[in-house]
């Protein structure tokens, strides 16, 4: 082997040890992203169903449990008007509302599936708005200037 063919095959392992690295970087980060968006996904089911037990856990029937959950949804995604797809998204959410609600209150021991119910609705938003409906749970932060005084 001559010279500068040694070193050809040297620069060649050096490119395809550079291309091997970048893949790993941008696969690594993909996954880095999606465990990201699942972990804060997560958080955001966990801490709105403790808010919707919170809610209804007092209320003295379903229909008051309903109303409860829709005004906090309402409240906690800053809806502060109604249109139609506001509606339905509060209308489909009520099944779920209604088995924690029943999961709260068991009658005969009847205990519904809320996460299934939960897992349904998700599916539904999904399908119907093209993204998960915990996106909606978002917070911007907005960046204040910083002001001495």
């Amino acid at each position: 082997m001559t010279q500068v063919t040694y070193l050809d095959a040297l620069a060649a392992a050096a490119r395809n040890a550079q291309a091997a690295e970048a893949e790993f970087r941008r696969d690594a980060s993909a996954r880095i992203a999606t465990l990201e968006t699942e972990r804060a996904f997560s958080y955001r089911r966990l801490n709105w169903m403790k808010a919707v037990a919170g809610a209804i856990a007092d209320a003295e029937d379903e229909t008051a449990a309903l109303a409860r959950i829709r005004a906090a949804l309402t409240d906690r995604l800053g809806w502060e008007t109604q249109d139609e797809s506001r509606a339905e998204v509060q209308v489909r959410f009520d099944a779920v509302a209604r088995a924690m609600f029943a999961a709260m209150t068991p009658v005969d021991g009847a205990v519904p599936d809320v996460a299934a119910e939960l897992a349904a609705f998700e599916a539904w938003y999904l399908e119907s708005r093209g993204r998960p409906f915990w996106v909606l749970f978002e917070q911007s932060v907005v960046e204040l200037p910083l002001v001495e005084c």
